[in-house]
C-alpha cells in the first residue's frame, strides 16, 4: 500500500472537525468560506493531498487522513467529506471506527458516476496538456448554479478563474483518477456513526441523485439539500454552516467532549 504522507493545517477550539476535500484543489479551496465559519466553535483540521501525480489509494489516503488527524491532537472527531473527500470519509470510517465520530457528506458519491469520471478524465488532459485555463473554465461552468454565474460581474468571473488556476495542485492527475475509481459501495451497510449527507440539487459534475442514494445505503442517514452548484461554499456558505451545526447539535456532537486533548 502506497505511504501517503499529508501537509497539515489546524486552526480553531473546540471539539474537533476533518476536512476531507475533493479533487482539484487543496482543503482552503475546496472548503473555502466555510472554514472560518467551522472554526468559530471548533478546532478544524484540514490536510492537502500529495502535491505530486503519484497514484493514490483509497485506503492509503483514508489512513493518512485519520494519522495526521490524531497527530494534531484529535482522539476523536466529525470527518467532513466532500465530493472525492466523501469517499474518503467513508472510508476512514469504516477502518477507524473508534476515531470517526460523525459523517457530514456533501455532493458525494459511493462509486463515480458518468459525469464524474467524464469531468475526471477532462481534468487529467487539460492538465497534462498545461492548459490551467481550460481546468479553472471548467470549475466555474460546471461547479457554481446558473444563478450564481449569472450575477457576477465579469472580474468577479476573472477573479474566480484566476483563483481557480492557482489552487490548481500537482497532484490533480492522481487525484482526478481517484475519483473515477473509488468505489466504496460496499462499507455504506456497515457505517454506525450518525451520518449527514448533503445534495447540492444544481450539482452537474456529480449527479444530486447520487448523494439521495448514498443516504438510502446508509443505516439510519439523515439527508438535507442546498440549492447549490458542485463547487462548495462560496455559495450559500451560512446555509451550509447551519445545516452543519444544527446536525451536530441534535446529535449531542457539538459539544466539548474527548475529540481534542
Amino acid at each position: 500500500m502506497t505511504n501517503i504522507s499529508l501537509s497539515t493545517v489546524v486552526s480553531g477550539s473546540g471539539p474537533a472537525i476533518v476536512l476531507a476535500h475533493g479533487a482539484g484543489g487543496g482543503v482552503d479551496a475546496n472548503f473555502g468560506s466555510l472554514i472560518p465559519l467551522l472554526r468559530e466553535r471548533h478546532t478544524v483540521i484540514g490536510s492537502d493531498y500529495p502535491a505530486d501525480d503519484t497514484p493514490l489509494d483509497l485506503d492509503a489516503l483514508a489512513d493518512a487522513l485519520v494519522d495526521t488527524a490524531v497527530d494534531s491532537g484529535a482522539d476523536d472527531f466529525t470527518l467532513i467529506g466532500y465530493s472525492l473527500g466523501s469517499a474518503v470519509a467513508i472510508r476512514a470510517a469504516t477502518r477507524h471506527p473508534g476515531r470517526v465520530r460523525a459523517l457530514i457528506l456533501a455532493a458525494g458519491f459511493a462509486r463515480a458516476d458518468h459525469r464524474a469520471r467524464a469531468t475526471a478524465e477532462l481534468w487529467q488532459r487539460t492538465i497534462a496538456a498545461g492548459d490551467a485555463g481550460s481546468f479553472a473554465r471548467v470549475i466555474l461552468l460546471a461547479g457554481f448554479s446558473a444563478e450564481f454565474t449569472n450575477a457576477l460581474a465579469p472580474q468577479q468571473i476573472t477573479d474566480i478563474i484566476d483563483q481557480a488556476t492557482t489552487d490548481i495542485p500537482g497532484g490533480v492527475v492522481a487525484q482526478a483518477a481517484l475519483v473515477a475509481a473509488a468505489d466504496v459501495t460496499a462499507d455504506l451497510p456497515a457505517l454506525s456513526v450518525p451520518t449527514l449527507v448533503i445534495a447540492a440539487t444544481e450539482d452537474l459534475l456529480v449527479d444530486p441523485a447520487n448523494s439521495r442514494d448514498l443516504a438510502a445505503r446508509i443505516p439510519g442517514a439523515e439527508y438535507t439539500e442546498i440549492p447549490a452548484g458542485h463547487v462548495l461554499m462560496l455559495e450559500h456558505p451560512d446555509a451550509w454552516h447551519a445545516t452543519i451545526l444544527d446536525f451536530l447539535t441534535r446529535h449531542e456532537l457539538d459539544l466539548p467532549a474527548t475529540a481534542t486533548r
